[in-house]
């Protein structure tokens, strides 16, 4: 019974991350505590969504840009390792408490960027990565936060998801990889993780068709309220 509402949830949470890019740690993870408890959920959610950005990169692998994936996972690997090794020194509160802010507040900065027709170049992308790859280490999820770069380094819909994802997967390999090294995966957690990881893959596929039919401007809106969700999410998680 607990594996069937963790499918099911992770099924649901797999379509919705894979037309918005991010969503599914932030569905699933409390989901997972409930069923695993909190030390067990980071390791098997730091496996299922390796599976949930693998499946996104199976689906839009023909408009990965793949120049944006390597300058980004350059600095991202390393960080996230940096991050993972520093975990239990810094205050998750605190990160969660910047994080969901930083969310919020890029709904309007994205909008005043793509205003002035501002475009990130590709060398912007390597200083992003270094940020977002330490902070990946540390919390849970950061899908959000790398929406708004992506978007404005001109990239939309399929061509979002897979690089995005792409550039995601090289960041959490390092960070599980960190994990397992500290004996913090364990070989239980990575079979549940793979188990779990499998919905999140079939909602990826759903998903191809909702994404195909979305136009730009549509899509844009989608993450901006999907933005300002997880931000007030984050903030809720970092107050209770």
């Amino acid at each position: 019974m607990t594996y069937l509402l963790v499918l099911t949830v992770g099924l649901i949470a797999g379509t919705i991350s894979g037309i918005v890019g991010f969503g599914s740690s932030i569905m699933l993870m409390p989901v997972l505590v409930i069923s695993f408890g909190p030390r067990e959920a980071v390791p098997i959610m730091a496996v299922a969504a390796i599976m949930a950005n693998l499946s996104r990169v199976a689906v839009w692998w023909r408009v990965i840009d793949w120049r944006a994936v390597g300058v980004y996972a350059l600095t991202g690997i390393p960080a996230a390792a940096l991050g993972a090794r520093t975990l239990l020194v810094l205050p998750p509160r605190i990160v969660e408490v910047v994080l969901a802010v930083f969310f919020i507040a890029m709904i309007p900065l994205r909008r005043w960027l793509a205003a002035r027709n501002f475009r990130l170049r590709l060398w912007h992308l390597a200083v992003v990565g270094a940020v977002i790859g330490f902070l990946t280490g540390i919390v849970v999820s950061t899908g959000p936060i790398n929406t708004p770069f992506f978007l404005a380094y001109g990239l939309v819909k399929g061509a979002f998801l897979g690089t995005e994802a792409m550039a995601s997967l090289a960041v959490y390999i390092s960070k599980s990889l960190v994990f397992h090294s500290y004996g913090a995966l364990p070989w239980t957690a990575i079979v549940q993780g793979l188990i779990i990881g499998c919905s999140l893959t079939a909602g990826s596929f759903i998903a191809k068709r909702f994404v195909l039919s979305l136009e730009p401007e549509k899509f844009r809106l989608l993450m901006d309220a999907l933005l300002l969700v997880s931000g007030v999410t984050m903030l809720w998680t970092a107050f209770h």
